[in-house]
């Protein structure tokens, strides 16, 4: 009986170290991951953490593989987003697990109460990664572009091929004294190498994550900067119309009591055609857009080009208004480009939201110069044109799709976004 009852002590104990240890990779691991939207993702994740550090593995141990099989598809089946950044996280942290658990189950493997002393250094070792990164955890999950999520996962690939070459690939070192010597040396060196890539790999997203919010804040402020400009020309107009006024009242006056009513319908038709009279555009309902949009007009207009605009967008849209001006804006500044090179100088955009969807088409003349980027020419080119990758990376992420290409002999942009009206 008094056996029976340490047996389930021990066990219990297990359990409870088990829970602990993934209790605080999950804390860990929880704010870099995009959860799916359900009820099971979160508590799997956490068995699969649970479970996996609590997996015997060593140099040489096939369990490695076998873990892989699982822990993979689970990850993936949890998460959500673009499948290089499920990929990206899944690597980094299945491989800071692997490698502590590997390095204690070999390392210490002749130690007295090798069993105990591993169950115990597991949730040490954890609990210090949480405690060491625990001020750097995002508030979200990072949001970078696809771009720099196909580099976090060719860096991820590194440390994964390396923890798999030192364990997996060693399964006959018990083959030869010299084999398992060898084997050994190596992973000793390798495996804290591993953990450290890992951890370096996870301040590095949060570095990417940084700078890709100050390039967010950059455009927005852009489009700030843009819309008040907008706003200040409109009231210098409408001063400069203040001050002159009575100079026109005073004109209308003599020209009434000299009887010259032709020269006062001329006058008045003058005054209708003043930029103050006629404010600012109204091209669509979406006051941001509206502004790139003018903005874009107003510099077709001075190049003599011809635009033929046709834009139906409600005041609100799920789309925000820094992707959305982006898109709107570098699609008219590679078309302006194009045309102002061009015999062709006629641009036309057609933007409307019909049945959910964004649907955004530009065209204009063929210069011959087109390439697969599409990047903007101009000295500032950081503030213009940042090519088709991005504005594909812009739809992709609503998913939805962008294409461009020549077309009945004018060069065609079209995009399609699935968008709803916001509340």
């Amino acid at each position: 009986m008094t056996v029976k009852i340490i047996t389930i002590l021990l066990w219990l104990s297990w359990v409870a170290i088990s829970c602990l240890n993934g209790l605080f990779i999950y804390k860990l691991a929880a704010p870099f991951i995009p959860f799916k939207e359900t009820k099971w993702a979160r508590p799997i994740l956490y068995i699969l953490f649970t479970g996996s550090a609590g997996m015997v593995i060593w140099v040489g141990d096939p369990n490695l593989a076998f873990t892989l099989l699982v822990f993979f598809p689970c990850f993936l089946l949890c998460t959500q987003g673009e499948l290089s950044q499920r990929l990206s996280l899944a690597l980094i942290f299945f491989c800071c697990i692997m490698a502590v658990c590997a390095m204690l189950d070999t390392y210490l493997m002749h130690v007295e109460a090798y069993d105990q002393l591993t169950q115990l250094l597991r949730p040490v070792i954890f609990s210090g990664l949480y405690l060491l990164l625990r001020k750097r955890l995002p508030p979200e999950p990072p949001k970078l572009s696809r771009r720099l999520w196909r580099l976090m996962l060719g860096l991820g690939a590194m440390p994964f091929l390396s923890i798999v070459a030192v364990v997996a690939l060693s399964y006959n070192i018990h083959d030869s004294l010299l084999v398992q010597s060898q084997a050994l040396r190596q992973g000793l060196v390798v495996l804290p190498m591993v953990l450290g890539s890992s951890l370096l790999l996870l301040l590095a997203l949060l570095t990417l994550a940084d700078y890709e919010r100050l390039q967010q804040q950059e455009r927005l402020a852009a489009l700030r900067e843009l819309y008040y400009q907008n706003l200040r020309r409109e009231q210098n107009q409408v001063r400069s119309l203040r001050h002159d006024l009575r100079n026109h009242l005073a004109a209308l006056q003599g020209l009434l009591e000299e009887g010259e009513a032709s020269k006062v319908l001329d006058y008045v038709n003058q005054l209708e055609d003043s930029p103050a009279f006629a404010g600012s555009r109204r091209l669509c309902r979406h006051e941001a857009a509206n502004a790139v949009l003018s903005a874009k007009l107003e510099e077709m207009e001075r190049l003599g080009l011809i635009a033929d605009m046709q834009i139906a967008l409600p005041e609100q849209l799920s789309i925000s208004d820094v992707d959305l001006c982006a898109l709107l804006g570098n699609a008219l500044d590679n078309a302006t480009e194009a045309a102002a090179k061009a015999p062709d100088k006629r641009i036309t955009l057609r933007c409307r939201v019909e049945k959910g969807m964004l649907m955004l088409k530009v065209t204009n003349a063929l210069t011959g110069e087109e390439t697969a980027e599409l990047r903007s020419t101009k000295a500032d080119s950081a503030h213009h044109g940042f090519g088709l990758p991005g504005m594909r990376e812009i739809a992709g992420r609503y998913g939805g799709s962008l294409e461009a290409g020549p077309r009945e002999g004018r060069f065609e942009l079209l995009a399609c976004l699935p968008v709803k009206a916001a509340q």
